[in-house]
């Protein structure tokens, strides 16, 4: 049956395939969850009709354009949408619901399909993405896993995620660790926009009566912005904290941290971001045991003196009900020990929560 008036976001799941029709580094910015990438203009092509448009006007980028179109649309009905039987219904969507996918809709309407257009693009996805997280980030019942540098709270969150807890993992969405010697070795972030799209995605299917933890984060991970709906909730949002032991800590950051040690060089230059915290003996210090391999007493001064401050400072500052917290003591960090943590962290969730009301 047809679908009848314009198609909104909402609705996408009534289809069986969301055909994104905008150029590959379009979708590779960000693109909604599931769409298939099939572009009526790649990026070359985008970028000549763009320049003759601006060039000869649009006419003669309509001409132009047209017959890439037409040459890229035929290729898909040859290949991607050979196999599609008649009852197949797609939904397109390119930038703002244009001619792009207008093209495409058109085409796969004259084979026999059921194929119709997004309404506003891409550009209605964003928006739809933007007032979602606003809408959801007051409701969600978080805890807030807390903890110094080294406390394996991503890693008791994992373990919670194991035992079927819902856990918003910041940090996987991001694609970074969120401290300055976080980044992921030899992965980019994502974009703002498609780190926002990863975060709607997470959250969506949670069910809003269940507790959910999350890591305690600064407003930024890597270079990406936390929305601020989120971080206000989470800023509002009952603590539990890791209080591991130092040595504990050492030796969980040596195993985790490890792969610092395969590329001393740019373990080093990472270091002179801290130059105008610490000084320039410091840092060189530190620079020196990086390029030597030296991750043990490298790992204990950047404890001693930068991160645990750090976090003594930063804490109480931002998270609303810091005073209130539960701490839990642990002075091992080994797998057996993360999910000793996991297990301490549920049964809290069996009694209220300090200051806590249920969302």
């Amino acid at each position: 049956m047809s679908h009848r008036g314009p198609v909104r976001v909402a609705d996408r799941h009534a289809f069986h395939t969301l055909i994104d029709a905008r150029s590959p580094a379009e979708y590779a910015l960000d693109h909604i969850p599931g769409a298939i990438n099939c572009p009526v203009l790649d990026d070359d092509e985008r970028r000549i009709v763009g320049t003759i448009y601006k060039q000869q006007g649009a006419f003669e980028a309509r001409r132009v354009g047209g017959a890439m179109v037409a040459a890229n649309l035929a290729r898909h009905l040859r290949e991607r949408f050979a196999d599609q039987p008649a009852s197949w219904k797609p939904l397109v969507y390119c930038w703002r619901g244009g001619m792009r996918s207008g093209s495409m809709v058109t085409w796969l309407r004259l084979v026999g399909w059921d194929a119709q257009q997004l309404a506003g693009g891409y550009k209605a996805w964003r928006r739809h993405v933007i007032d979602r997280l606003a809408e959801l980030a007051p409701q969600l019942p978080l805890r807030v896993i807390c903890g110094p540098t080294g406390s394996a709270k991503t890693r008791v969150l994992q373990a919670l995620a194991a035992r079927g807890a819902q856990v918003l993992d910041l940090e996987a969405c991001a694609r970074h660790r969120g401290s300055v010697l976080g980044a992921w070795p030899g992965v980019e972030q994502p974009s703002q926009t498609a780190f926002e799209t990863a975060l709607l995605h997470a959250l969506e299917p949670f069910d809003l009566q269940r507790t959910m933890y999350v890591e305690a984060e600064s407003s930024k991970i890597g270079r990406l912005a936390v929305p601020q709906p989120l971080v206000q909730r989470l800023r509002a949002s009952p603590c539990i904290e890791i209080g591991a032991s130092v040595p504990a800590r050492l030796d969980f950051l040596l195993r985790d941290y490890a792969n610092l040690g395969d590329d001393p060089a740019l373990l080093a230059r990472q270091l002179g971001v801290l130059r105008e915290l610490h000084g320039k003996q410091v840092i060189a210090r530190w620079q020196e045991w990086a390029q030597a391999g030296a991750l043990a007493p490298l790992f204990a001064e950047l404890v001693a003196l930068h991160y645990d401050p750090l976090y003594a400072r930063s804490q109480s500052t931002h998270l609303h009900q810091w005073a209130t917290r539960h701490t839990l003591a642990s002075d091992d960090l080994s797998a057996a020990g993360i999910d000793d943590l996991a297990t301490q962290v549920l049964a809290l969730d069996d009694a209220p929560a300090p200051g806590s009301a249920k969302a």
